[in-house]
């Protein structure tokens, strides 16, 4: 569970159901922005990487949590952009800007193939401004670094988010041993290389 003040200049928007308990006098309100724009709301929309969420306002204490996921706070400090999935998204500040991103941008054909081959799709969720979110995961994750000379190496399915100056694409690994079913299992990866983090969960479950 993640426990968030809420006030004046501190609301947030949070995953619709999301709420736990509460203290104080705080509103709850359907919210199909976001904070975005209109335009971008409906390009989410169409893009189908959006979740319901609530705008949260008043002032008090607001607990969320969602089927018992393990829940990991990033801070943005306005230099970055976290890249996530829309249903990895637990809670974030209202100050911070969403946005929603074509795979193929950071990844070209590969990336386009990457979302179809670990089912996130065509379009990921972005996140930037000052202010903090909330994550959901199995198992908690882990902060890997990642280098101009250090790159990772991610499951897809444990991967859950990432941000900086990234470029991923999908690897394969299927040989001979892959195809007649004495391999590690692993023919997929996803490369992350540039300057940034990688989150990773310890299961390859997703939500």
């Amino acid at each position: 569970m993640l426990q968030v003040p809420v006030g004046p200049g501190a609301e947030v928007y949070s995953r619709r159901g999301a709420m736990l308990a509460y203290t104080g006098s705080v509103s709850f309100a359907p919210s199909t922005t976001a904070g975005q724009s209109i335009g971008g709301a409906i390009g989410r929309a169409v893009a189908g990487e959006r979740s319901a969420m609530m705008h949260v306002t008043g002032q008090g204490e607001v607990m969320f949590g969602h089927a018992g996921l393990h829940v990991s706070i990033v801070d943005l400090s306005g230099g970055d952009t976290l890249f996530v999935e829309a249903d990895r998204l637990l809670v974030h500040d209202a100050s911070l800007q969403v946005g929603t991103m074509f795979m193929g941008e950071q990844g070209g054909v590969r990336g386009i193939v990457r979302g179809a081959v670990t089912g996130q799709g065509l379009f990921t969720t972005t996140l930037t401004g000052k202010g903090s979110c909330g994550l959901l995961s199995h198992g908690g994750v882990m902060e890997l670094p990642i280098g101009p000379q250090h790159p990772v190496h991610v499951d897809p399915q444990a991967y859950v988010a990432h941000r900086g100056q990234v470029q991923n694409r999908l690897t394969t690994a299927v040989g001979l041993r892959e195809l007649i079913g004495r391999g590690s299992g692993e023919g997929f990866q996803l490369e992350l290389s540039g300057s940034g983090v990688v989150y990773v969960q310890a299961s390859e479950r997703k939500i």
